[in-house]
């Protein structure tokens, strides 16, 4: 179980849809004056080196965050794209881009950060951040990043599972939460984890802002997690929002020698209730971009729905 290391995948497609929802949806909630409380369930090592051997053994950085910045293979045209190639950046794919321009003063995008980074370089001295990481190597990461920051009592890092633990931050005193959900899935009970975890969440602070982002992989409990979150979300009398980016097909494919070829991650979501209303529209201008830059072949599409 403690074989997923996020540091493979820093910067990649769904780092991209993960962290541009993550930054719109913290910014309008840090446009109210209260202290906001940010737990991360899953935080990671926080902090990644793009240029590394980790992120370098899997290239997936280069058709990701490195093609928005330049750096990476030129994408391939997705189906139904009307973007233009040089069109301007949507706000939202913008400001991300802004954000992780920020951890790179002299261009490019060597340092990539994670959710833990992002968060903290946007919250105000009142604010609260909670990490739970159980990776005994990730864990020992994150702890070293984050006493970089000097933070004091505004950054508290467990050494727990986030899926166990994190509940017992919420309601915060200020009343006022985002909650983001992003385990590996690399063992098959997570998604009913999530699930068990949103529920109770739910229950406890009804009207936090809960995030979660899951793969969209050729597994049953993939598709039925967002269909089951919607649920869960309208029988709460909650709003919801279902963000999906697609860059390539799921399809298994056989080369010439007889050789079989797995795509890796096709895709992935971004679940959200309670979420902000100025996220949709926000979305909307971006999920066209990323789809037609993030295209890895003809299958690159998207998908935006809410509710409630």
């Amino acid at each position: 179980m403690f074989s997923y290391r996020h540091a493979f995948h820093a910067g990649n497609h769904a780092d991209v849809l993960k962290h541009t929802v993550l930054i719109a949806t913290l910014e309008h909630l840090l446009e109210k004056d209260t202290a906001l409380t940010v737990v991360d369930t899953h935080a990671g090592a926080g902090l990644y080196r793009l240029d590394g051997d980790y992120a370098g053994t899997s290239g997936e950085a280069a058709d990701g965050v490195l093609r928005l910045v330049g750096g990476g293979a030129k994408p391939a045209p997705p189906k139904g794209a009307k973007a233009a190639p040089d069109a301007p950046l949507a706000d939202a794919l913008a400001r991300y881009l802004e954000v992780v321009g920020d951890f790179n003063p002299k261009g490019g995008a060597k340092i990539y950060p994670g959710s833990p980074f992002i968060v903290h370089h946007l919250l105000r001295e009142h604010d609260k951040l909670k990490l739970f990481e159980l990776h005994p190597t990730d864990a020992r990461t994150l702890d070293a990043n984050i006493a970089q920051l000097e933070a004091g009592r505004q950054i508290t890092v467990l050494r727990d599972d986030g899926f166990g633990s994190a509940t017992k931050f919420l309601p915060p005193p200020s009343r006022r939460a985002l909650v983001l959900c992003d385990p590996s899935y690399e063992i098959k009970s997570d998604y009913a984890r999530v699930l068990d975890f949103v529920g109770e969440a739910l229950k406890r602070f009804a009207t936090g802002t809960y995030a979660v982002w899951y793969p969209i992989i050729p597994r049953p409990e993939a598709h039925d997690l967002p269909r089951r979150l919607k649920t869960m979300a309208t029988k709460a009398g909650k709003s919801w929002l279902h963000a999906t980016l697609t860059v390539k097909s799921s399809k298994i494919t056989t080369d010439a020698t007889g050789a079989t070829h797995r795509p890796g991650l096709p895709a992935s979501g971004m679940f959200l209730i309670n979420p902000p209303y100025t996220l949709k529209p926000l979305l909307a201008a971006a999920l066209p971009q990323m789809a037609e830059r993030l295209a890895q072949d003809r299958n690159a599409t998207f998908s935006l729905d809410s509710g409630g």
